[in-house]
Order: structure tokens, then sequence, then C-alpha cells
């Protein structure tokens, strides 16, 4: 469990699930995580994750990267409050 505000806190898992979930809302990006937690770090107020993604073949790789970052950032803002520091992502696999 981590603390966003004084007093607010949230799960990892439901950390996790905002981050999936805006991941894969980009066509073609599926999420490659470990069963419980991706490596998300809240801190002072801002944020930075680190996300696997394959994306299905035929799609424009950096911008499907480009598309993960900025959707899983506007997400944290929206719902969490956070200035992001930055969203890592590397591209694992073509499917």
């Amino acid at each position: 469990m981590r603390t966003l505000v004084d007093g607010i806190k949230i799960t990892d898992s439901a950390l996790t699930q905002i981050v999936v979930r805006a991941a894969e809302s980009v066509d073609g990006v599926k999420v490659l995580r470990p069963r419980r937690h991706l490596d998300i770090d809240l801190a002072a107020g801002d944020a930075r994750v680190q996300v696997d993604v394959k994306v299905a073949y035929g799609h424009v790789l950096p911008d499907a990267a480009r598309d993960v970052q900025q959707r899983v950032a506007d997400a944290l803002r929206q719902m969490l409050g956070v200035q992001i520091r930055s969203i890592d992502g590397s591209i694992e696999d073509v499917a």
C-alpha cells in the first residue's frame, strides 16, 4: 500500500490496474507484467513507471510506445493527481 497524500492510500494492485488499463487502451498493445505489480515508484507527489509491452504486428512501434507513455501519464495525473517523472518502457515482443 502506498500513500499518495496525507491520509490517502492506494494498493499496489489498484495502481497496477490503472497503468495496465491505460497502456492497453492503445490499439494493438498488451502489457507484459509480473503477476502482482509493475515497477511503479511514487515519491514526493511524482511517479516513475516501467512498463513492458508487446505490440501487434503491423502497428508502428514508435507511435505505439509514445501513445502508451501519453495514456499512462494522463491516467496517473487524472486519477491520482501526481506529476510524472518518467514513463519508461520497452517493446518486448511483436505478435
